[in-house]
């Protein structure tokens, strides 16, 4: 065979092959892309939208403050603090002893005047003996009308100084009463300045108290709300931690600050909350409860300033809906304008979705 003819059958055998290869990875292409194209561009889960009912508010943020303080102070002066029996946080009952004054000086001046009073009693006693006396012999002639008068007022004057006596050892009680500093009223001990071995004043601060430990919020809201907010309301407010406090407006103030064109609401809180006097906390008055369209806030993706949500329709495509969002609770948030009350909507993930993408539902939009 020349070699003319060798190169020309080498060559047709060389397309030959190339002819039969061709088609075949082309025809594997092909079909990898139909098996991309069939396959789910993600896994979702769908929920479908919750009717609840939420309570329109009026926004309001203030500070959490003691509802009343009690001030005990050292009622006696000279005294020096002997022993303290609580601290700042310790809950207290109306009467219960808080620190003890030194006794010994009192206790001395209470004896004493116990043995006037005994004196006064038994001058008292011989005084009116006397006068008893005096009294049977009037008109005898057995004392002058003189002498009887003298018996007579000298009893009068021994019981007015037993009087006297009595009352100066009332008070000498009293003030050993006043040793023992005690708790005006049930409440949380919220500062402490007693300390062990301090000679006090009259008039000393020693403790104040949270009465009943009770804490409200005292919110600002803008004048224009004043007129829809009164007292007996219901009211929420969020700590720093996330949790929420549900209050009731206790009293709404009858003026206006001219500065900033707000007013405070005095919200009473329950007691036994989280919430620390002190704290800044914002939340609202609630107003007429309304039904309300809520979605998961997980649910909601934010693009170009809108607001959309993602539904998944029968033939498992996302489709991307433009909606109008109000109220926020929670985890939570209203759909007010361009969703169906019964579509499935995609709970999560809405960022990762494009409009019409193909998607695989992991439930069934309940």
């Amino acid at each position: 065979m020349t070699p003319r003819i060798l190169v020309s059958t080498l060559l047709a055998a060389i397309v030959a092959c190339g002819f039969g290869v061709v088609p075949a990875a082309e025809a594997q292409q092909s079909t990898q892309q139909s098996d991309t194209s069939s396959s789910s561009a993600l896994t979702v889960r769908t929920v479908q939208p919750q009717l609840m009912q939420w309570a329109q508010s009026v926004p309001a943020s203030g500070w959490l403050k003691a509802w009343h303080e009690a001030k005990i102070d050292a009622e006696i002066g000279g005294y020096r603090i002997t022993d303290v029996l609580v601290d700042v946080g310790s809950v207290v009952t109306k009467g219960e002893v808080l620190a003890h004054l030194s006794q010994d000086a009192v206790l001395a001046d209470l004896h004493k005047q116990e043995a006037a009073v005994a004196k006064a009693a038994a001058d008292l006693a011989k005084a009116k003996t006397d006068a008893d006396r005096a009294r049977k012999v009037t008109g005898t002639g057995a004392l002058s009308e003189q002498q009887i008068n003298e018996y007579i007022i000298t009893e009068q004057t021994a019981e007015s100084s037993l009087a006297s006596e009595q009352a100066a050892l009332e008070s000498e009680k009293i003030k050993l009463d006043q040793t023992v500093i005690r708790a005006v009223d049930d409440g949380l001990i919220s500062s402490r300045s007693a300390t062990l071995g301090a000679v006090v004043s009259s008039g000393t601060e020693l403790f104040t108290l949270i009465r009943q430990q009770r804490v409200e919020w005292q919110a600002e809201v803008a004048a224009r709300d004043l007129a829809s907010v009164h007292a007996g309301l219901g009211a929420h407010i969020d700590v720093p931690n996330g949790t929420r406090i549900e209050g009731k407006v206790r009293l709404v103030s009858p003026t206006v600050d001219t500065d900033t064109g707000r007013s405070i609401i005095y919200v009473e809180l329950p007691v036994g909350h989280i919430a620390r006097v002190g704290l800044f906390a914002s939340g609202g008055i609630d107003l007429a409860t309304t039904a309300a369209l809520t979605v998961p806030e997980t649910a909601l993706v934010f693009r170009d300033g809108l607001n959309y949500v993602f539904t998944v329709d029968g033939d498992r495509k996302a489709n991307r809906i433009l909606v109008e969002v109000g109220r926020r609770q929670q985890d939570r948030v209203e759909i007010t304008f361009g969703l169906a009350a019964d579509a499935n909507v995609i709970e999560a993930g809405g960022a990762f979705l494009s409009d019409g993408v193909q998607v695989d539902v992991e439930n069934s939009g309940k």
